[in-house]
């Protein structure tokens, strides 16, 4: 079974994820069923005109973020994210019940307090929900648990709002008011099993200033580079999808000649689709943060959205408007794949997103970081709706809107993987282990988690150190040969992993000095470090002696040594059976296995290169 699923069955992840699907359930339950009532029912509780009430509403549901994000994320670093958790739900029950009143009452300025009151609730859980994460889940689980909260919460949104609207076309309102009470207290119930989660910075002064906490937590945020760009990334996806689901009502009517059912069908491909590609990361990144798998994303989140474009019809097709007379029709079913892998794209690009920020952000701020980041929603999403409005104020329909869309996706993906080139990296490493080979590994796990260690392998061909990087959950600074590290393409993916170039005293002594000293560095800092100690691939397919520099190495910084053994790459493309790599028609078919092997961790007083000569070629056994 995989690990994700693993985890609904403990009590560290089950109780935090039913409470958080049930949240998300009621907000769209109310929601839902109150535009659904103001919509088509107004005249009985207001005089306002619908178009307005229903522009105004989500203005109102969003307001909170902005006002109370960066207060709530002080309170979820500086008090027990379990008791904060359970406090949000006893205020959902209060505000539900302010609300149930409110619908049996036809009373809208109660309901509306409601809804403001829900997003100040929202507000509050948000950052208590992607901090508990980290703070209970090992970083091998964080994509796995990650997926599982955002596939959750698209399917509670889609949940939620298909009951919302049945309630209030089939029921009371009498009954709409027990079903969100009802809700929110099993919600509570829920809420009592989360495990303790004590505060990480309980000393912290909390400022309740909105505007001043809230420019200091945008301030904090942009500490970390690589996380700050990992959260426009994030609030990006936000916008995207925004955009999509903003107008999907008036594309299903006025485009596609749909009535609410071809709308709640929409919603629901999309829906399921980002639920499907959340829940493939765990699969898709073998256990670890695989930021390889964003560009990924980015890339279906364009060639769909284009392809949407293309899909949609000139003019609505002949049919009664419903749900099935719309899926009688061959043409609108790529429009559906189209709209479910856009759903996918965007669940395969957001969890890695969230799963990279969780694991590089301080612990101590990790709450902090997310309510910066529920600030960043909010706005990129009221920015999307403004960008709408211009964009047909220009004179663009509906199919125009979502092309334009996708490709300024494709423009925001260029632009930031410039500025972090290591996401265009890891998915270059991703492609090559995923579709040139197929990687096995065995005992990666005795590579530590944290702290110095060498790690020592074989050196078979000029892709070795992008499989290893491939497979190990660490990154590692290989030391390579300085014309390896040049190598046309692969120098990019060497350069971005920040590799030690090095070469013989007899070559280059300046830079075999400087290379040491940053490999000292390196250890020192806690680093892993990657050796060959060959020093050349082998052109027999057998092990070279192994070279001195790692007596040298250790005898400066002592570390565990782990040997690594590669098997299946004489004989690739990449390897220099029977003359130079790369030179000669691949001799296998894509998807061809291989292996790492890692043994057990030797003292570094025990790792001489002959001890380890020997280990390795244990490992490697008979297939090289």
């Amino acid at each position: 079974m995989s690990s994700q699923f693993h985890l609904l069955k403990e009590g560290r992840f089950r109780p935090f994820f039913l409470t958080q699907l049930l949240g998300a359930l009621n907000d769209n339950v109310f929601k839902t069923a109150l535009i659904t009532l103001l919509t088509f029912r107004a005249g009985s509780i207001t005089d306002l005109s619908p178009g307005l009430l229903a522009t105004v509403l989500p203005g109102v549901f969003i307001l909170p973020f902005f006002l109370f994000s960066a207060t709530c994320g002080q309170l979820a670093d500086k008090y027990d994210r379990a008791m904060l958790a359970r406090l949000s739900k006893l205020l959902e029950i209060v505000v539900m019940a302010l609300g149930a009143w409110g619908f049996v009452a036809g009373n809208l300025p109660a309901l509306v307090l409601a809804l403001f009151l829900m997003g100040t609730q929202s507000t509050l859980f948000g950052p208590v929900k992607y901090a508990y994460l980290p703070q209970h889940l090992q970083d091998g689980e964080l994509v796995g648990g990650n997926g599982l909260v955002e596939s959750g919460t698209f399917i509670a949104i889609l949940g939620g709002q298909i009951l919302g609207a049945w309630l209030v076309g089939n029921t009371s309102a009498g009954a709409i008011a027990l079903v969100v009470l009802a809700l929110a207290v099993i919600g509570w119930w829920t809420s009592r099993g989360i495990p303790l989660s004590p505060a990480p910075e309980p000393a912290m002064r909390l400022d309740w200033n909105p505007l001043s906490a809230t420019r200091d937590t945008l301030r904090f945020a942009t500490g970390n580079r690589t996380v700050w760009l990992s959260l426009l990334g994030v609030s990006w996806f936000w916008f995207y999808g925004a955009t999509l689901l903003a107008q999907f009502p008036v594309y299903a009517a006025d485009v596609l000649g749909g009535g609410e059912g071809v709308f709640i069908l929409l919603l629901a491909v999309f829906s399921v689709g980002v639920g499907a590609g959340s829940l493939a990361c765990e699969k898709l990144s073998v256990g670890k943060v695989e930021i390889g798998l964003v560009p990924f994303g980015a890339i279906g989140l364009t060639l769909f959205g284009i392809d949407l474009f293309f899909a949609t019809p000139s003019s609505p097709a002949t049919y009664d408007g419903s749900a099935a007379g719309f899926l009688q029709q061959a043409a609108h079913w790529r429009l559906l794949i189209d709209i479910a892998l856009i759903g996918t794209a965007g669940g395969i690009y957001i969890v890695p997103l969230y799963a990279l920020i969780q694991s590089r952000c301080e612990r101590h701020h990790v709450a902090r970081v997310i309510a910066a980041n529920n600030i960043l929603n909010a706005g990129f999403m009221v920015v999307s709706a403004l960008v709408s409005l211009l964009l047909f104020r220009a004179g663009l329909d509906l199919p125009q809107l979502f092309l334009v869309t996708a490709l300024f996706n494709a423009v925001v993906a260029i632009y930031i993987y410039t500025l972090v080139p290591e996401f265009l990296m890891r998915f270059i490493v991703w492609i090559l282990i995923h579709t040139v080979y197929r990687l096995d590994t065995k005992g990666l796990e005795r590579i530590p988690d944290d702290g110095p260690a060498v790690v020592v392998c074989n050196h078979v061909s000029f892709v070795d150190a992008l499989v290893i990087t491939a497979a190990c959950r660490r990154p590692i600074r290989f030391v390579m040969d300085h014309r390896i590290f040049r190598t046309p393409i692969l120098s990019f993916v060497f350069r971005t992993n920040r590799c030690i170039p090095i070469a013989p005293a007899k070559e280059d002594p300046v830079l075999l000095e400087r290379a040491y000293e940053e490999i000292a560095a390196a250890l020192e800092a806690g680093d892993l470090v990657g050796l060959f100690p060959e020093g050349r691939i082998t052109d027999t397919g057998e092990l070279y002696p192994f070279k001195p520099g790692i007596t040298r190495i250790l005898e400066r910084t002592p570390a565990p040594v782990i040997p690594l053994a590669l098997r299946g790459l004489w004989g690739s493309f990449f390897s220099r059976k029977d003359g130079p790599a790369m030179s000669r028609v691949p001799r296998r078919g894509p998807f061809s296995r291989i292996e790492l092997v890692a043994g057990d961790a030797i003292a570094p007083d025990a790792a001489t290169p002959a001890a380890l000569q020997v280990i390795v070629a244990g490992l490697r056994g008979e297939r090289r």
